[in-house]
């Protein structure tokens, strides 16, 4: 017998589901007698300030709870499914697809490939818009969902359906015009790929995006990801640091014009191109209103401005006893962490290391941070001297548990490292000098 509602995951603490009593396991039957399919129509139901809700217990118990809130206010309540129903699954192909690379074995939830609108407007997921219908189209336009993040690859039909490997997706631009007659403002990302989307290819689906400004607010260009597991048959070259200067050079023409037509550089490269192309990271005002921090764009900024932030008053002029500490990171952040550690160097009796990981779980290639399984700081570190604490940056784990790619635990390099391990803010942010060597 199929069960009514929709079951809870989580209570967020001090929600009002938590003060009403709802638990995880309880079931959410209706809200104001109205039953929803989604997420999109659980929203818009919950908005009112006056609520009845009907939830069924674990036990088997109904209840119907009166709730009185502000208008908007969030009930605390997280589904199993981010979308409450079925997420919208990704039919694509496309010849760069990161998790297509990926090797067998690990969690199930690393190869989940969603393509889902109502994820892109409530978290900013990128979807590439091949799999929707004419109903979910009317859908966005009538609820106004809005911004939308969109994968474009490139705005060339021929081109686009042999990347993505998937005819539905061709005629791109005519779904985007039909989102900007409506209102839906979009920001778009262009996955680079050596030899197939750049050049003259770059260069048209820049100019045909931007004549869909001020809807397409911003277009992030971001370097092809390559592991030592993709298909030998999908031939695929990485960015050179030849090639990553003459991108940000293409880039750079494009903003400049932009820039005197409206004010905005519309267009970004991603941190990736500068740190292969050996180019300092631009400064503060280049990123604007930093649309595109989730296609890592501006991030090192970001950094840096948390690291300019401190001040030498806030370090002690000795640590005693004498303390050594060690941060890991990817190759490319390398320069960076490096000045982080340099910060600490005024201190009498602190000695900071910097320790580089090579990416062997995924392939020599791979040079993000992000990206680092638990293995590789294992095999890295093993035998080195660590001092009395290793710090880890956020990235390199799962949100709140401390989990990395190969599903390796923060307290497993702790056992193996012999050493005191700490997670810190991969861009320093709320984070204090003291809080980087506070065993």
């Amino acid at each position: 017998m199929q069960k009514l509602g929709w079951e809870i995951k989580e209570v967020k603490k001090d929600s009002i589901a938590e003060e009403v009593g709802l638990e995880r396991g309880d079931r959410v039957i209706c809200v104001n007698c109205q039953e929803f399919k989604d997420i999109l129509d659980y929203r818009y139901i919950c908005a009112d300030e006056g609520l009845e809700l009907k939830a069924c217990k674990k036990n088997g118990e109904e209840w119907v709870i009166d709730i009185e809130k502000d208008y908007d206010e969030d009930l605390g309540i997280i589904f199993e499914s981010p979308t409450i129903g079925p997420v919208k699954r990704c039919s694509n192909r496309c010849v760069f697809c990161f998790i297509d690379q990926m090797p067998k074995g690990m969690r199930s939830s690393l190869y989940l490939k969603d393509d889902d609108y109502r994820l892109s407007f409530l978290h900013g997921n990128f979807v590439t818009l091949t799999n929707l219908s004419e109903k979910e189209i009317k859908r966005i336009k009538e609820q106004h969902l809005s911004p939308l993040y969109i994968s474009v690859h490139t705005t060339d039909p021929g081109l686009r359906e042999k990347m993505i490997r998937c005819k539905n997706g061709r005629n791109i631009l005519e779904t985007l015009n039909r989102l900007t007659a409506s209102g839906i403002e979009m920001h778009g990302q262009v996955v680079l790929c050596p030899g197939i989307n750049d050049g003259k290819f770059l260069d048209q689906t820049i100019k045909d995006l931007a004549g869909l400004w001020p809807s397409f607010k911003s277009v992030a260009i971001v370097p092809v990801g390559i592991t030592r597991y993709r298909e030998k048959e999908n031939s695929l070259n990485i960015v050179t640091p030849g090639e990553a200067r003459e991108i940000i050079g293409q880039i750079k023409r494009w903003q400049e014009l932009f820039l005197k037509e409206w004010g905005t550089h519309f267009v970004f490269p991603a941190d990736e191109f500068f740190l292969q192309a050996g180019m300092e990271i631009p400064p503060d005002s280049y990123y604007e209103d930093y649309p595109q921090t989730e296609n890592g764009v501006g991030l090192i900024r970001l950094l840096v401005n948390n690291l300019e932030s401190w001040k030498e008053k806030d370090l002690p002029p000795r640590v005693s006893p004498p303390l050594t500490i060690s941060m890991v990171t990817g190759k490319l952040a390398k320069p960076y962490i490096q000045k982080v550690a340099q910060f600490f160097e005024p201190v009498e009796g602190l000695r900071v290391k910097v320790w580089v990981i090579e990416n062997i779980f995924f392939g020599k290639d791979v040079t993000v941070s992000g990206l680092i399984c638990g293995k590789d700081i294992i095999d890295s570190l093993c035998g080195k001297d660590l001092g009395d604490l290793l710090l880890i940056p956020d990235v390199m784990v799962k949100d709140g548990n401390d989990i990395f790619l190969d599903d390796f635990t923060r307290e497993e390099i702790e056992d193996i490292l012999q050493v005191k391990t700490k997670i810190i803010d991969s861009l320093l942010d709320n984070v204090q000098p003291g809080d980087l060597f506070t065993v």
